[in-house]
C-alpha cells in the first residue's frame, strides 16, 4: 500500500518548517539562565584528562549527549536519520528516531527510521505516541522497536501539540496505564518523554510509581511544537497562538523531577555545552539535542553537525573543569546556585533546592 501524499508532505513540512521558520518559544526561556556553575580555580585536573564518558542503559557514551527523535516517514527525512545516526555512532552519543506512528500501517517506510546498518553501536531510541500506545499490544509496540533495532522505546506525551491540530488526538484517557502495561511487559526499556512542554513533579511521581526508570524532560524554551502545528495548520490557529508558548521550562522540569529515582535526559532549548553542563549539575544524567542538529545539517551538511558538535563537546569539558570536576558524572546540584525566575519557581512548587 502506497503511503498516501499527505502523509509524506507533514513528514516533509515539519522538517522544513523547523530548518527554516521561527518555531522556538516566543516570551518563555529554559531558565538556565538562572543557573550560576561554582567556579573552583584551585583545580587538580588536566583538561584533555576531562571524563565526559556516562553509562546509558547499559552502553557508554564518550559524551552525556542523545540527539533527540525528529523524524522519519519519508525517503528525504530518511537519509538525514542514516547520516545523522551514522555520525552519532563514530561521536560516541545517543541518536532517536521520530515518530513511528507511520509505520503500523504502512511498514514499507520501516527503512526510513533504520540506521542500524550504519550506526551498529550507537545508543538507538524508538518513539510511539502514548495515544497510539494505548491501542497497541504492548508486542506491537516492541515489534516496532525490534524492527530498527532500538535499545529503548521513547513513549512521548504531546498532549499540548495534539489538542490544537484539528485532526489530532484528544482522547488521554488510560495513559498512565498504557505506560505501567509497557514497562512491565516489555524487554525493552520505556523512556517516558514529553514534546517540547515539560514535566511536573506529580506526573514523575506518578511515572515513578509505574516503574519507569527514564524520562526525557524536553522542557520548553527551546522548539515549540505547538508552535511547529500552529504554523502548519491554521484552522485553529487561535488555540496555537494562545498556548505557543506553553509549558515548564527545562531547568524548572529537572529541579521538578530530581529525587524521584528517575534518569532525566534533559533536552529543550539546550544549544551550548555551557548550557549543558549546567542542566548535568542539576540533575540531569545526560542532555538532548534536536533543532540544532537540524538547522546545522541542513545549512552544512554532516560536516556542519559535526563541527556543532566539537564546539558543544569542547565548551562541557571546560565547564566541567572549571567547576573543579575531573568527570562530567561528578557534577552535582552543590556545583550550582539557582537565582531569579528559577529559585522562585523552586520556592513556590517547594522543591527541594539540591
Amino acid at each position: 500500500m502506497a503511503v498516501p501524499t499527505e502523509i509524506i508532505n507533514r513528514k516533509l513540512s515539519h522538517f522544513e518548517l523547523c530548518a527554516n521558520h521561527e518555531v522556538e518559544f516566543r516570551n518563555k526561556t529554559t531558565l538556565l539562565e538562572a543557573v550560576e556553575l561554582i567556579h573552583q580555580p584551585l583545580t587538580e585536573t588536566a583538561l584533555e584528562g576531562i571524563d565526559l564518558s556516562v553509562e546509558v542503559l547499559g552502553k557508554w557514551l564518550k559524551y552525556p549527549l542523545v540527539i533527540t527523535g525528529m523524524t522519519g516517514g519519508a525517503e528525504e527525512v530518511g537519509v538525514f536519520n542514516r547520516e545523522i545516526a551514522a555520525l552519532a555512532d563514530r561521536l560516541g552519543i545517543g541518536f532517536g528516531v521520530g515518530s513511528q506512528r507511520v509505520m503500523l500501517r504502512y511498514p514499507e517506510v520501516a527503512k526510513t527510521f533504520q540506521v542500524r546498518d550504519v550506526a551498529p553501536n550507537v545508543l538507538l531510541f524508538g518513539n510511539i505516541g502514548i495515544a497510539q500506545a494505548r491501542e497497541m499490544t504492548s508486542a506491537e509496540i516492541v515489534r516496532l522497536g525490534q524492527t530498527i533495532g532500538a535499545d529503548a522505546m521513547c513513549v512521548h506525551l504531546n498532549t499540548a501539540m495534539e489538542v490544537i491540530q484539528e485532526d489530532g488526538d484528544h482522547e488521554f484517557r488510560g495513559s498512565l496505564a498504557t505506560i505501567r502495561r509497557l514497562v512491565d511487559e516489555s524487554p525493552l526499556p520505556i523512556i517516558a518523554k514529553e514534546t517540547g512542554c515539560g514535566f511536573a513533579r506529580e506526573s514523575g511521581v506518578k511515572l515513578a510509581m509505574a516503574g519507569v526508570r527514564w524520562v526525557d524532560v524536553s522542557g520548553a524554551g527551546g522548539t515549540s511544537w505547538v508552535g511547529v502545528e500552529t504554523i502548519r495548520n491554521r484552522a485553529l490557529r487561535h488555540l496555537g497562538e494562545a498556548f505557543w508558548d506553553w509549558g515548564i521550562p527545562t531547568a524548572a522540569s529537572v529541579c521538578e523531577l530530581r529525587g524521584l529515582n528517575l534518569n532525566l535526559i534533559a533536552s529543550g532549548g539546550i544549544r551550548t555545552g555551557l548550557q549543558a553542563a549546567k542542566a548535568l549539575a542539576l540533575g540531569a544524567k545526560v542532555v538532548g539535542v534536536a533543532l540544532p542538529v537540524l538547522r546545522a545539517y541542513t545549512s552544512g551538511g554532516v560536516e556542519s553537525v559535526e563541527a556543532f558538535f566539537q564546539s558543544f563537546f569542547d565548551e562541557l569539558r571546560v565547564a566541567v573543569m572549571l567547576c573543579g570536576a575531573a568527570s562530567v558524572a561528578d557534577l552535582t546540584p552543590g556545583h550550582v546556585v539557582i537565582g531569579g525566575e528559577l529559585l522562585d519557581w523552586v520556592s513556590q512548587r517547594g522543591l527541594p533546592l539540591k
